[in-house]
């Protein structure tokens, strides 16, 4: 596989409303501005970095993710 080409073999599958995953090279832009959280424990431990989630869009979403994993990739 050639070096350029590698992020694009690393696109996730999406779920359909079938149920079927289906491979696709996009990525969804996530255009939101707030997160919900299951309880107040989770909500503590994402903002106290104890465990990994969105909780504030300039600092973690899943579109820059998305992209930190794919020029992950390639190093």
């Amino acid at each position: 596989m050639h070096r350029g080409s590698f992020s694009e073999h690393k696109r996730p599958a999406r779920p359909q409303a079938s149920g079927a995953l289906v491979w696709s090279p996009l990525k969804a832009v996530v255009r939101t501005t707030s997160y919900t959280f299951r309880d107040t424990n989770h909500a503590a431990n994402l903002f106290a970095l104890k465990e990994l989630g969105n909780i504030y869009t300039r600092i973690m979403n899943p579109t820059q993710a998305a992209v930190e994993e794919r020029l992950a990739a390639l190093a």
